[in-house]
Formats: structure tokens, sequence, C-alpha cells
């Protein structure tokens, strides 16, 4: 059965359908589209699977799609390709009460979103989320943005969608090394505030890589409540907000320092939970054991646990350029206990340093 959560943000607040097949049902874009014209975001490997599916949804409301098909790949979430989204909207007179639903994984979500938030100064925008990661994370909250040669998402606005649609039959073309990543903000979830569900994932992580729907949905549902409630309380991510970033501030840096598209965004956010742990436990906050766990638990999710080896200088120099940074000086991310996180920023140089050592190849 489908299941609805609402992000409640007074008059920006929207619902969150998660099901089987929610993406054929077209009364659940009925309030979302006030006239009968609508762009469609997607990329070269969603296209071929979902556009057609949507396409048909949107002439059952006898709403007109305008496709924007771009490139796929983390390497292409810059500038250039922002600029695609745009030719394509001006030049079929695309107008501002003319929705952008963004149909692909968290790429797409991010660059539609900005498109949206930018676009004739603010459009509609509907996220249509076809991984696992898009569907638990990215698409819910907001965030929008692309990235820059030196640094992550650092371009971007706030934007809230008017509606998520999340189709848990997507997940079924997924690959298993991207279902893997979306894993690892699945995880985090457990980590940061939902111990419970953290012990949850333990049991049932099998079922989760063979695809069970059943699990697959209650793992999504308890993802977008955990955020979405967060969300609620900080949207600009000036408070509480900043604890969904757990392992983000290494994994951006391993991101950035690898290239682009390198490394998956949930694999380095893996590697960079490890090396929250790992730090975590040097502030005396988690023991060996709990550490030993977190691991574990990751590599059943097939996850990379160590991280690359780029050199102590090049992670302090990329996680320099990390958004939390606040007064010039770095903040984590960091277990104060399974379940609970905290923002922590004035960790000792030296525990930073051994960590760095410690946990890469």
């Amino acid at each position: 059965m489908m299941q609805t959560l609402n992000v409640e943000l007074a008059e920006r607040s929207y619902p969150i359908h998660i099901g089987s097949g929610v993406l054929g049902q077209p009364e659940l874009l009925t309030g979302c589209l006030p006239r009968k014209r609508a762009a469609i975001v997607t990329n070269t490997v969603v296209a071929p699977l979902y556009l057609d599916k949507l396409q048909v949804t949107l002439q059952q409301l006898g709403v007109e799609s305008v496709p924007v098909i771009l490139p796929d790949g983390e390497a292409c979430k810059n500038s250039d390709t922002m600029n695609l989204i745009y030719s394509a909207l001006l030049s079929s007179r695309c107008e501002r009460t003319t929705p952008l639903i963004a149909l692909g994984g968290g790429v797409i979500g991010d660059m539609t979103g900005f498109a949206a938030a930018t676009y004739l100064r603010g459009v509609p925008f509907i996220q249509i989320p076809t991984t696992l990661l898009s569907q638990v994370d990215s698409s819910v909250g907001g965030k929008t943005g692309i990235n820059h040669p030196l640094g992550k998402n650092m371009i971007g606005a706030f934007y809230q969608p008017q509606l998520v649609l999340a189709d848990t039959d997507t997940l079924n073309t997924l690959p298993d090394k991207e279902l893997a990543a979306g894993m690892a903000e699945v995880i985090k979830y457990g980590l940061i505030r939902d111990a419970a569900f953290l012990e949850w994932l333990e049991q049932n992580m099998d079922l989760l890589l063979v695809r069970d729907t059943a699990a697959l949905q209650y793992a999504i549902e308890r993802s977008c409540r955990n955020k979405a409630e967060v969300v609620a309380l900080d949207e600009r991510e000036s408070g509480e907000r900043a604890l969904l970033n757990l392992g983000h501030t290494f994994g951006h840096a391993i991101e950035s320092g690898m290239g682009y598209g390198k490394w998956l965004h949930g694999e380095a956010v893996a590697a960079g939970t490890l090396m929250a742990a790992d730090l975590s436990e040097r502030l005396g906050w988690l023991d060996a054991g709990q550490v030993a766990r977190i691991r574990r638990l990751f590599q059943r999710a097939g996850l990379p646990v160590i991280s690359p080896d780029l050199g102590v200088a090049a992670y302090l120099e990329w996680m320099g350029l990390d958004k939390k940074v606040e007064g010039g000086k770095m903040r984590f991310v960091l277990l104060k206990e399974m379940g609970r996180a905290v923002v922590k920023g004035d960790v000792p140089t030296e525990l930073l340093r051994q960590t760095l050592q410690a946990c890469v190849k």
C-alpha cells in the first residue's frame, strides 16, 4: 500500500508519496499541475526506462510535456549542464507557471531544483526520485545545487518541491552498486537519531539487498520520516539539520579529491562515516566494539569502509571548503553514542590527523 507523509514547513509544506506503482497514478500529480504543460528533466540512463511512463501519466491529465535529457553522472553536475536546462526551457518558451519535474537520481534532482529556483526567479518543482539515495535523502528537504571544481554542492539554493513521488518499482532497474550507495544514507539515519531503526537494519539488511518490496518501502518511509522531522525543525541548516551530514565532511573530500564521479556519493559517505566513527572513538565517545559494529553494517551493505589515501594535507584542504566551516574552523558531525550525533567544532588537530592516517588504504 502507498504511504504518505508530510514535510511540515507552513505554507511550503508538501507530501511524500511512497509505494509500488505510484509513478502511474496521475491523481497524485493533479494539484501540482495548474497548467497543461510541464518540463521533465531527466538523463540518458533514466529516460529510456521511465520517461515514456511519466509522459503517459501526464497525458492522462491532459498535460503536454517538454523533455530535457541531460548527460548522466556526477561529473556533469556543473554550470555547463545547468545552461543546457535553461536553454531548453527558454527555447520551449516555458513560463513561470510551467512546473519542472525531476525524473532521476540525486544529480538530476539537485540540478532541476536549482533550475526551478532560478529560472524566471522561481517556478514550481516536483521530485520523482528513481534511486534509493535520492528517495531517502536528496529529494526531501529542498537542498538544490551544482558542484564547482573547488568544492561539491557549493553553489545552490534552498528550494522546496511541491511534491515527492517515490516509486519503489524504479529500484528494480537500479544497479547493485547504486542500491548499496543508497544504503549509506539509510544507515545514516539510524546512526544519528534512530537507534531502533539501526537495529532493524542490522536484522533486515539481507532483505533490503534482494529488494524485498515491503522491506524497502519501510526503510524509505522511516528514512524520509526522520529527514522530514529534521527539516521541519531546521529548514536552512542553521542547527540540527547539520547532523544529516554525518560522514559528509570526509566524504565530500573524497569525491572532490578523487574527481567527481570516481566514487559514488553513497560510497564516499560510507567511508567518511567510518572516519567520523574513528574520530568519535578517539574522543572517547564510542568504543572499539561500536566502531566495529558500524563497519560490519556498511560491509554487509556492500560499501567501502576504507578511504583513498589522498594525503593528510589534501584531506585538510578539501575539508576546509566544507559548508559547515564557521569562522575559518572546521566542524564535524560525530557520534556521541549509537543513535545520537552532535556537531563538534574544536576537534584536536592531532586526533584528526590520526584518523586521516588510520582510515585510508
